[in-house]
């Protein structure tokens, strides 16, 4: 039998992936979320539609953080919503922790849990997603043993 990478491992290896689209190079950031082990978004970290990126025309900073992009997250949330795709109780994979709006977002969205790879600025996102029943996944704290075998498959 062929052993594979988890479940969670593969759309996180995905998110990985899909930040190498990020513009902002300050931190290349990717999403991807999901439902019943199927990708419904994907977003990355970049500036507005039709406007010039963070690599082009430098940083729009305001208290050491750059507000020309928008976060990975909040644009997978967007792209669903404007491809007219439902993602509530779904599941959302980052490459970094998201940001406390980003966090409300998430939240707003209907997704039950956040899986992420790296911790990224804001501790209040842990007790307000127990509060929630928002479960958050640290990946970075798992077995990531890339040949582990997929229970679930």
């Amino acid at each position: 039998m062929t052993e594979r990478v988890s479940w969670e491992q593969y759309f996180m290896n995905i998110a990985k992936e899909v930040a190498t689209r990020a513009t902002c190079d300050r931190k290349h950031v990717g999403a991807v979320i999901v439902r019943d082990k199927t990708i419904l978004s994907t977003g990355y970290n970049g500036s507005i539609r039709g406007l010039p990126h963070c690599d082009v025309a430098g940083h729009e900073m305001e208290n050491s953080h750059c507000v020309r992009t928008i976060h990975a997250e909040a644009n997978a949330i967007v792209q669903a919503a404007k491809n007219g795709i439902a993602i509530d109780k779904g599941e959302i994979f980052i490459t970094a922790s998201p940001c406390y709006n980003c966090f409300k977002l998430i939240a707003n969205a209907g997704i039950r849990a956040i899986y992420f790879g790296e911790f990224y600025r804001d501790d209040r996102i842990a007790s307000l997603a127990s509060t929630l029943g928002i479960t958050l996944v640290d990946m970075s704290k798992k077995d990531q043993d890339m040949s582990k075998k997929d229970q679930d498959s």
